[in-house]
């Protein structure tokens, strides 16, 4: 690949919303990463260009193929961040994505939401980690956290049950 299929390449990655794509050849290797300080910007870093011993594509190709051939179906969970469903009069905001759930943004800060607190649409709830990029997750409802449903640090799957929310 030369440099303007890479500058293409990293185009066509912003306008789907992926957060990366890996690609691996016989003679390199190309992996291209949202930088997770950057998230808000919609700036994206290519991160390494490198020969990839014979060897290695064997076991990594299939691998590879994967991430790029699904980045359009990737693209829909990462787009509506807090799926929700109603349960008798409240409703659940559901993981949009496979992933790592944390409350905070570091060990050291207040959990973004806490029983009891006001949520409305664009405020943050939780952080899920995937693939070592922390995605935010917003609400898209007003209304009250009444029950956290998952633990700090913990695993979630897609479409699990992250919160209870009293609509307001």
């Amino acid at each position: 690949m030369d440099l303007k299929e890479i500058q293409a390449l990293i185009k066509f990655v912003s306008g789907v919303g992926v957060d990366e794509v890996e690609i691996n050849q016989k003679d390199f290797k190309l992996s291209i990463k949202k930088n997770p300080a950057q998230i808000t910007t919609a700036q994206y870093t290519p991160v390494a260009v490198q020969a990839v011993p014979t060897a290695a594509p064997v076991t990594a190709a299939p691998v590879a193929a994967a991430p790029v051939a699904a980045a359009p179906v990737a693209a829909a969970p990462v787009a509506a961040p807090a799926a929700e469903a109603k349960v008798d009069n409240l409703i659940t905001i559901k993981s949009p994505m496979v992933g790592t759930f944390y409350r905070m943004p570091n060990p050291e800060s207040p959990s973004f939401v806490n029983v009891g607190d006001e949520v409305k649409p664009g405020k943050v709830v939780c952080i899920i980690e995937a693939m070592k990029l922390f995605n935010e997750i917003e609400s898209e409802i007003n209304g009250k956290i009444v029950k956290v449903l998952v633990e700090n640090a913990t695993p979630v799957e897609y479409d699990q049950p992250l919160f209870l929310v009293e609509p307001a």
